[in-house]
């Protein structure tokens, strides 16, 4: 057995990647500074951990298992699944990163509520102006798209504040069909988006949802782009109609200087960090590690990518 590994490491995270795999030989290799040498090592490699070129998978005949380093798998939805599927099983992060986005999602919401964004900026004292509009989270309503442990730590840090947490998933959630969730809506102070990238999820939040929000609310993605029509909400935010948005995702990434987002009204752009932290490395490595010990003993492996599902 061989192992590949793609990701950016310190000598003391690929000493424990050594200690975890044993006498295995294994290959480090740069992130997006892929070589020949790289291209060959991963050919002969049973084991992947990290998020390698897709195009490399369908000619990689000895890989058995892929650990990704990541909870999302866009990138590799485009392959044939039903043919690579036969050979090969993929495992992602699912549910590693809910104290960070979950933490990044209530900062948001709390620095629009207290107007600490604007006050950021200011560079003359105004208080006078600014007091009265400064907003309680304590009691108001929020409502989730998900139901995953993202969205579980997200009502458990919402708590404290006695808000009435909503969550819509067509599995497992308080609202489980479109027309729940548009009858929520008008009552949301909050909506927050942590759902997959899919057909079914692809502008979810249209023009006709977000207008269903009350006036004031804030919107939330931490999911995927798609999930929202982003005309319809820089036009809603234009408007005063919106109290402000928190996009950690977006369409395009990274946002291209020019793009209008970046100058929307009381819109706070996280560009794709909720998920990190200063330990986001070594619960990466937790997680091969107990996979690992499952691969090798024969134990089915946790969180396997379902592609008919796309998450």
């Amino acid at each position: 057995m061989t192992l590949y590994v793609e990701m950016a490491l310190t000598p003391a995270d690929r000493d424990r990647i050594r200690s975890i795999i044993g006498g295995v030989p294994v290959w480090f290799a740069e992130p997006k500074q892929h070589t020949g040498q790289d291209a060959a090592a991963f050919a002969e490699a049973e084991v992947a951990l990290g998020n390698c070129p897709p195009g490399w998978l369908p000619s990689a005949n000895r890989l058995r298992w892929l650990q990704l380093a990541s909870a999302g798998i866009d990138s590799y939805l485009r392959l044939d699944w039903a043919d690579l599927g036969r050979r090969l099983v993929v495992t992602n992060l699912s549910g590693a990163f809910a104290d960070p986005v979950a933490q990044t999602c209530l900062s948001g919401i709390l620095a629009l509520y207290r107007g600490v964004d604007e006050m950021a900026r200011l560079t003359t004292w105004a208080k006078d102006e600014l007091r009265p509009r400064l907003r309680l989270l304590t009691g108001a309503t929020v409502v989730i798209l998900g139901a995953g442990t993202i969205a579980a730590r997200l009502a458990d840090l919402l708590a404290p504040f006695g808000c009435k947490v909503l969550h819509y998933s067509r599995s497992r959630g308080d609202l489980r069909t479109l027309a729940d969730l548009d009858a929520a809506l008008p009552s949301a102070d909050v909506l927050v988006g942590l759902l997959p990238g899919t057909a079914d999820t692809e502008n979810l939040l249209d023009a006709g949802r977000l207008a269903l929000l009350p006036r004031g609310a804030v919107v939330v993605n931490a999911g995927r782009g798609t999930l929202i029509d982003e005309d319809a909400l820089m036009a809603a935010l234009r408007a005063g109609r919106l109290g402000g948005a928190v996009l950690d995702v977006t369409r395009q990434e990274p946002l291209p200087p020019e793009h209008p987002l970046w100058t929307c009204p009381n819109t706070l752009l996280t560009q794709h960090t909720a998920g990190g932290s200063d330990q986001e490395v070594s619960q990466t490595l937790d997680v091969f590690a107990d996979n690992w010990r499952r691969h090798r003993d024969g134990v089915p492996l946790r969180n396997i990518v379902d592609w008919s599902r796309g998450f």
